[in-house]
This record gives C-alpha cells, sequence and structure tokens, in this order.
C-alpha cells in the first residue's frame, strides 16, 4: 500500500471530476481533510486514489485504507513542503516535457478528439494542461527532495540477505515471468539523393536568416525537433557535455546572434544560432531537419532482416554468427543482448518487453525463438527493423536469493530508503503546520506520529 500512492496520485490529482460521480453517481461533497504546511489535501484526492486502490487490490478495509492514502499523500506533502522552502529549482521547461507526454497519451486513448476527451474528464485540453504543470511540478520537487534524503542509503549483501530472511513464508513475492532477449537490428540506409535534398532544403532556410529572416519563426515553421520548435526553437541554457559532440562544438564556436554552417549530427542536420553565452553555459536555439528513409530502402532492409531470420531457424547460421555479421545495433559486441533500460539488467517482464520491442509479443514466442522482423523507431527517432531471439524465459515463480537477487536488492534497497524517509518526516513534522480533519483523526497511522511536537 505505502507504494500505490505515488503512482496514483497523478490520476486523483488531474481528475478530481471523477471522484464526483462513483458507481451509482452519488456526490461526493469535497472539502480538507488534511493540510501539510501550506498544501491542501481534500477529500476527492483521497477517494479518486480509493477507487483506484479497490480496482487493483479489492476493498478491505475501507476507512483503513483511505488512512493509509491519506498518510502517504501527507508524506508527500511534506517532501514537497520542504522543496518550498528551500526553494528547489524545477525548471518549466523540464516540466512541459512530461505535460506533453501525458498530453499526447491522453489524447490517443481518446482517438486524438480534444472534445471526447473533454467530454469524459469534465476538462479542456488547457485546463488538463495546466493540471497536468501543476501536479507534474510538484512531483518532481518531491523527488528532488527524496533523492537528497536517500542518495547515500545503501545495503550490503549481508543486509540483502537478512531482508529476504525477514519476509514470512507466505508473504515472498512472486517474481512475474521474465525474458532474456537478443537481438538483430537494421537500420535503413538513408540515399545521398535524400541527405543532399535535406542540406539543399536547409541551406535556404539559412540564407532566408542571413537575408533577415527571424531564425525563431522559421523553426516553428519548419524544424522537426518537436520538443524546441514550439519555442522557436530555443534550447536553454546547456554546458558542455549536454549535447553530442557535433552540435556542441558548434554551438560554442559561435557568436550571439551568429548562424552556425550545416551540421550533421545523428539526429540529423541542423543550423545553430547562439542567443545568449553565460560563463561556460550557451542558450542556443536549432532548426532540424531528418533525411526520410525511402519505403524501397525500408522494404530492403526488413527482406534481408527476415532472411537472416529464416537462416538461423534453419541452422544455417549462428544467432551469434549473424548478430556479428548483420547487427548494427551498439549492443552487437554484446551478442545482441538486449538491457532493461528500467533495471539495467538482461531481464524483461511482459510489460517491459512490449516497451522495449513494441510489435512483437513475448507470449507468442518460446525460448529459443526468432520473431519476424519489426519495424520499430529508436530513442533518435530513426527507423529501424528488428528481430528478437528469446534467450531464456523464467518462468513465474517465488523470489529467491540466488535466482533474483538483483530484485531482492532493490526491494531492500527501497526499504531502507523508505526508512531514511520516514525519519526525516519524523523529524520535520515537529516543525511543521499539520492539520488532520475530525473524520481522520482517529486514523491508526502506522508510519508517522503526525500529532509529535
Amino acid at each position: 500500500m505505502k507504494k500505490i500512492v505515488s503512482l496514483l496520485l497523478i490520476v486523483s490529482a488531474i481528475f478530481p471530476a471523477m471522484a464526483q460521480e462513483p458507481s451509482g453517481h452519488e456526490m461526493i461533497v469535497d472539502g480538507v481533510a488534511a493540510v501539510v504546511g501550506k498544501n491542501i489535501i481534500k477529500y476527492s484526492d483521497i477517494e479518486n486514489t480509493y477507487t483506484q486502490v479497490r480496482l487493483h487490490q479489492g476493498y478491505g478495509n475501507a476507512f483503513e485504507n483511505r488512512c493509509q492514502i491519506l498518510e502517504n499523500i501527507m508524506i508527500a506533502k511534506l517532501l514537497i513542503h520542504k522543496g518550498e522552502l528551500d526553494s528547489v529549482e524545477v525548471k518549466d521547461e523540464e516540466v512541459d516535457q512530461y505535460v506533453q507526454y501525458y498530453l499526447k497519451a491522453d489524447l490517443r486513448q481518446y482517438g486524438g478528439s480534444r472534445e471526447a476527451m473533454r467530454e469524459a474528464t469534465g476538462f479542456s485540453y488547457d485546463e488538463l494542461q495546466d493540471r497536468y504543470h501543476k501536479l507534474l511540478y510538484q512531483n518532481i520537487m518531491r523527488q528532488r527532495v527524496e533523492y537528497s534524503i536517500t542518495e547515500n542509503v545503501n545495503v550490503t549483501p549481508a543486509e540483502v540477505t537478512e531482508y529476504y530472511k525477514s519476509i514470512p513464508a507466505d508473504s515472498i513475492p512472486l517474481v512475474a515471468t521474465q525474458y532474456e532477449v537478443g537481438e538483430i537490428t537494421i537500420h535503413p540506409t538513408v540515399s545521398e539523393a535524400e541527405r543532399d535534398r535535406v542540406r539543399l532544403e536547409l541551406a535556404r532556410l539559412r540564407e532566408r536568416v542571413l537575408n533577415g529572416e527571424k531564425f525563431s519563426m522559421l523553426a516553428t515553421l519548419y524544424s522537426q525537433d518537436p520538443g524546441s520548435s514550439k519555442k522557436g526553437g530555443e534550447l536553454g541554457f546547456f554546458s558542455r557535455g549536454e549535447m553530442v559532440g557535433e552540435f556542441e562544438a558548434a554551438a560554442f564556436a559561435l557568436k550571439p546572434g551568429e548562424v552556425s554552417p550545416i551540421i550533421e549530427t545523428q539526429y540529423g542536420f541542423h543550423i545553430i544560432q547562439l542567443i545568449e553565452r553565460r560563463g561556460n553555459t550557451v542558450n542556443a536555439r536549432h532548426i532540424l531537419l531528418i533525411p526520410k528513409v525511402s519505403t524501397e530502402d525500408m522494404l530492403r532492409a526488413r527482406m534481408l532482416l527476415d532472411s537472416v531470420a529464416q537462416e538461423i531457424r534453419a541452422g544455417h547460421i549462428s544467432f551469434d554468427e549473424a548478430v556479428k555479421q548483420y547487427s548494427d545495433s551498439p549492443n552487437a559486441k554484446q551478442g545482441g543482448m538486449a538491457t532493461n533500460p528500467n533495471t539495467g539488467n538482461a531481464r524483461f517482464d511482459v510489460e517491459a518487453f512490449k516497451n522495449a520491442f513494441p510489435g512483437i509479443s513475448p507470449t507468442a514466442l518460446a525460448e529459443g525463438d526468432i520473431s519476424n522482423a519489426t519495424a520499430m523507431k529508436t530513442d533518435d527517432n530513426r527507423d529501424v527493423y528488428r528481430v528478437v531471439k528469446i534467450v531464456r524465459l523464467i518462468p513465474e515463480h517465488k523470489a529467491n536469493i540466488l535466482d533474483d537477487y538483483d530484485f531482492i536488492y532493490n526491494a531492500a534497497l527501497n526499504a531502507a530508503k523508505h526508512k531514511k524517509v520516514l525519519d526525516w518526516a519524523q523529524r520535520m513534522v515537529k516543525n511543521t503546520y499539520i492539520y488532520i480533519s475530525d473524520e481522520y483523526k482517529n486514523c491508526n497511522f502506522t508510519q508517522i506520529n503526525w500529532f509529535e511536537k
């Protein structure tokens, strides 16, 4: 229960209107359930999260569940209160990236229709954007304060073993089915004619800037960088080491107002204009144009990779040999073994697999099977075809210290960090204004003594 609120708080805060109409459409009269510092927790925040908990975990004791939800939200608000006191910096640009991610996900859910989203949620697109911004701003602040408290927490192998032994036998968690995955990737080659076309188009835009047109206006109209184009191509201040080498070298070589020649990076072709230099940082704007892979080039890459997969299945070439001969992925030197970006290890559960390899179903593959070639996008938005092999399938099982050390280590580390946060919170409560409404004063709070002064 302690971990649920951090995941569901977004739902609770962004869609309070949904809590107004539970099953049966009975109306909930909203009000203040608690206050931590200057941060208010409403009854609807608790009810929305409680609805989600019921969906995922069943009913249980309603009052106890609500009390646990309230306490977890209060801990989160206490971290936010500390961030406000310490003036923890959270940049709007950083928040906006997450806002756009969630808004796009919402729009996809409603078929891209803002009107359908408004009818379902009760909020317009702009209202949701404002709500997301406020919530995500606070969430980033909370995470930064929590990190500052727990960054030096570590657990030794002995402590991991002790943690595992402390778990009651009937409470040892199940580890979901996991997959160790090898991959072969082929990036279709962009034709030189297409590269020349993009260079020429960008050269014309550069000429327009040199002839007096505003760089920012052209960036808004033509740049294919979705993160900066709406801001006139502006990237904000960055220091050395934050951008890819070619881009960084060009940006730092400019004088304010100067426009770079055409620069090629792994993302495409750019022109850059320096806005301001401040110490060891610069603020720049850019226009990015991305060469497109032709349909013919895509088809050739797919046919090659499908034939490679057939050769592996027929036993004419081993998977390892095919990786060395054909794969252009950075992990080819490691035999094509994929790494789960969420855990840093080589295992994927079903959800992580689907996120890492969209279009390929892990449940349709047995251990040793090779998928068909599937088109995907890389992190830098490049087209790629990929086949994967289920190198090892680990069925669902109870966690054990030998096979699941990383899983247990992370659980032990999270428990240690949670204890550090609770110890900090108990000290913080003594000097923080805390109000709890009469409806919740009789809660048996299990983590913090909220009334200690």
